[in-house]
């Protein structure tokens, strides 16, 4: 079959790495990919967004199913159209992918539908937003209603720093449109794990938990990011949470689609608080998270194409997903100042090789006269897989070690929660 996969992070990479190990699989292209994903499929330069460009290069080069990495074009309909134009494509459609463009018809949908999550009021008047700041006290949770990339939340520990976070999202627009609407929420308290699963309009599977490191320094310190590792299992979370959030969030948030008339299909992906009450939703995200992806994916028994069209066809009942016992520990380096403004064009040296226990994704790279330079805020995830968490971490910051660019930046402390 060929494949095109559309991104250029290391979302893409992983599902460009994983999809090659398909027996199936003849041919892979990448739109518009980047200098680690060149090594191992063709990558053509075109954007993620221009749906046009991607249904002209599907149809051309007799694409056999399409990918889709990340999520604005998502939310742009590349799923509709393609299905218009009788291509074959992997992802949810332009309704269903609102439950991560939309903050408040997310919450809104799990409040109609009883699912657990924070208590919230969403606000298009700056002046009423504080006043429901200042009402209410801190901790309190600022978000963008729309897409910012991973960015548009602000966890303020003072009502000086929520007013501020209120000025910044909706007068001065740093998230752009994203900010013009907010929802403010109460603050939960325990850990954050990423739960993702596979969803074919009937069917889910999930897939094994991972715990993503958001803010940019150690201990959890310093603002929000696109998330700076992550690791797999979670072992300090039981089986039994687990299945609780499968039980109360996964299947009932699958069912509300069904009840509102949406048919949800792709990977649907569900960032919980484990709280002393139990599991509570913080966001859902319509496709594979990052750099979640890149120590879920290691752990994928099964082949991810026949999972894939499992899910496409509508026939994931029929499928028995198999995942490593392993683990797997992914860091991301940085470029200095991410996710604020940083530099690109700097050289990348000493990338290890990589072989079946260690892969370095490339996230924000390009190949400029044969060298490999930075080209992103996040520039590799460094991905380590080992029979436990310490071994998984211990190889990972190894390699980390061996790599080097200028201004390079990198947490010292993913997974660490899972050590104490």
């Amino acid at each position: 079959m060929r494949i095109l996969v559309v991104g250029s992070g290391g979302r893409e990479h992983t599902i460009v790495w994983k999809l090659k190990q398909s027996q199936r699989v003849t041919e892979i292209y990448c739109a518009p990919g980047n200098g680690g994903i060149e090594e191992i499929a063709t990558c053509v330069p075109i954007s993620p967004t221009d749906i046009d460009g991607l249904i002209h290069f599907a149809k051309e080069q007799k694409i056999d199913l399409t990918v889709v990495g990340p999520e604005a074009p998502l939310l742009a309909g590349i799923v509709d159209r393609f299905e218009e134009q009788g291509l074959k494509i992997f992802g949810p459609k332009k309704a269903a992918a609102r439950i991560e463009g939309s903050k408040r018809f997310a919450k809104e949908l799990m409040q109609k539908y009883q699912i657990p999550t924070a208590s919230f009021q969403a606000f298009t008047d700056p002046e009423e937003a504080k006043a429901y700041v200042r009402s209410h006290g801190a901790p309190i949770v600022i978000k963008a209603d729309g897409l910012a990339a991973g960015k548009g939340v602000v966890v303020a520990q003072t009502v000086e720093r929520a007013e501020q976070a209120i000025v910044e999202a909706m007068e001065t627009r740093v998230f752009g449109d994203a900010g013009k609407e907010i929802v403010i929420e109460e603050c939960l308290f325990g850990q954050e794990v990423s739960l993702m699963a596979f969803v074919d309009g009937q069917t889910i599977k999930p897939m094994v938990i991972a715990q993503d490191h958001k803010p940019v320094f150690d201990g959890d310190q310093g603002p929000n990011t696109g998330g700076m590792g992550a690791y797999s299992p979670v072992p300090q979370i039981s089986q039994a949470v687990v299945d609780k959030a499968i039980e109360q969030i996964l299947f009932p948030i699958a069912e509300a689609f069904h009840q509102e008339g949406i048919q949800y299909k792709g990977v649907l992906y569900a960032g919980l608080m484990i709280t002393q009450e139990g599991p509570k939703v913080i966001e859902f995200n319509a496709r594979f998270g990052d750099p979640e992806t890149q120590v879920v994916l290691p752990r994928l028994k099964s082949d991810l194409l026949e999972v894939i069209l499992a899910v496409v066809d509508g026939k994931l009942a029929e499928m028995e997903i198999e995942w490593s016992d392993e683990a797997a520990v992914c860091v991301v380096m940085a470029a200095g100042g991410y996710p604020g403004s940083y530099q690109t064009g700097h050289e990348i040296t000493g990338i290890p090789k990589n072989d079946e226990k260690q892969i370095i994704f490339h996230a924000g790279t390009k190949l400029v006269d044969g060298k490999l330079v930075t080209a992103g805020g996040r520039v590799l995830g460094v991905t380590a897989i080992d029979k436990d968490i310490p071994k998984a971490q211990q190889k990972a910051y190894q390699m980390v070690q061996q790599i080097s660019f200028p201004d390079a930046h990198y947490r010292k402390d993913i997974a660490n929660k899972a050590l104490n």
